[in-house]
This record gives C-alpha cells, sequence and structure tokens, in this order.
C-alpha cells in the first residue's frame, strides 16, 4: 500500500512487535485456513442474516464496510454484517457527547441508530463475521487488537500507538476480559499483553475462549 495511506509516524519499539519468521508463517497459515474453514462453514448463518437485514430494510445494503487503520498505520476496509441505519456515520456527530467509553473510542449502550436484527447479531459478534474476509485478504489476522478508526488513531499517545505495531485482529484478550464493558486504556494494556508475548498457544487459547463468550454473550451491545 501507498505510504499516503499511511495515517501515523511509526516511531514506535520495533522490537516490541517483532515476530520470528516460524510464528509469522505459522500465524498466517491459521488465518488463512481457519477463515476459509469459518467461511465456509457458516456460509448457512451469512445467507440467514442478509435474509434478515434485507427484509427489514429492503433498500439498506447487507454489508457494512468502513476504512480501518491497520499494522504500521496502514488503511484498508474493513467488513462487517450491517446492523445500524443506512445514515449511521452522519449521525454520530450528535451522539458523540452520550460516549460511555473514556478515551479514543465511542461506545453507547443504547445507540439509537442499531436497528432489530442488528441488537441481536451483535450480542453474539455474528455481524463480525465478515472480517473473516479481511483475515483472508491479509489484512487483518483471527487473534490481534481491534483496528480502530482514524478519528480514534488521532488521539493516540505514543503509547496506545504500539498497538498498530501487529495487523489487527476479530477477537484479541480485550473480546474474552469484557468486550465493550472494558475502557479504552484497558483495552491497550491488554492489546500490549498480547503482542508482548505472542504465541501460538496464545492464539489458540484466546480463539477457544472467545467461542464461550460470544455463546454466553457477556459484554456486548
Amino acid at each position: 500500500m501507498k505510504s499516503e495511506n499511511k495515517v501515523v509516524d511509526s516511531n514506535l519499539k520495533k522490537d516490541f512487535g517483532q515476530q520470528t519468521l516460524s510464528f509469522r508463517v505459522l500465524k498466517r497459515g491459521l488465518d488463512i485456513s481457519g477463515s476459509l474453514l469459518g467461511l465456509i462453514l457458516l456460509s448457512p448463518v451469512f445467507l440467514i442474516v442478509a435474509f434478515l437485514i434485507k427484509k427489514e430494510n429492503p433498500n439498506g445494503s447487507v454489508f457494512f464496510s468502513q476504512q480501518r487503520v491497520g499494522k504500521q498505520g496502514e488503511l484498508f476496509t474493513m467488513y462487517k454484517f450491517r446492523s445500524m441505519c443506512t445514515d449511521a456515520e452522519k449521525q454520530l456527530d450528535e451522539l458523540l457527547e452520550y460516549n460511555e467509553i473514556e478515551g479514543a473510542m465511542f461506545k453507547m449502550k443504547d445507540d439509537p441508530r442499531v436497528t432489530k436484527i442488528g441488537k441481536k447479531i451483535r450480542k453474539t459478534s455474528i455481524d463480525e463475521l465478515p472480517q473473516l474476509l479481511n483475515v483472508l485478504r491479509g489484512e487483518m489476522s483471527l487473534v490481534g487488537p481491534r483496528p480502530p478508526l482514524q478519528r480514534e488513531v488521532a488521539e493516540y499517545s505514543q503509547r496506545d500507538k504500539q498497538r498498530l505495531l501487529v495487523k489487527p485482529g476479530c477477537t484479541g484478550l480485550w473480546q474474552i476480559r469484557g468486550r465493550n464493558d472494558v475502557h479504552f486504556d484497558d483495552m491497550v494494556e491488554f492489546d500490549l499483553e498480547y503482542i508482548g508475548s505472542q504465541s501460538m498457544g496464545n492464539d489458540l487459547k484466546i480463539m477457544f475462549q472467545t467461542i464461550k463468550v460470544m455463546c454466553f454473550s457477556k459484554g456486548a451491545y
């Protein structure tokens, strides 16, 4: 990706996010096989969710795409099932004063932009499943920090920017330790903890615990 698509200067501790060649190969192998398997096995879920989204709003799109910040500040388009009204982005400025999370994030428990089907698929994180396409394309990993928005990164401290040393992930320590109940500073700590102790064992453990968390819908809204 071209240098102008970077949104941060990476004057960061390069060694903090360094990975061995064997780990990178194994992690990418897991990402490819895991995302492919997920897309195949979950294809019936994709069809059902797409039908329900269209049924609620025939004129709205099934998928929602948004630019996010990836590894070393590279921008990429992240995909999700649409869980909000079609003009959700335009309404955001009016809702910022109701933000319930401190730091460079926006979360609102009773967000009026969320649709009826959106509330259901968010509760179990089904809305995140299209990100398996991002994993397959190499823009994301199955496990890693959540990919932030550009406006969020603009508020990052140098410490916060260390989250960008590795590929963002579909799940991570933030997911299994509270999801939306986690404050931004805590999420940064979890991400730096993950980055500093990466291993295939940790990735597999986080993935299995994520399935458990999704089943009980704890901390989701």
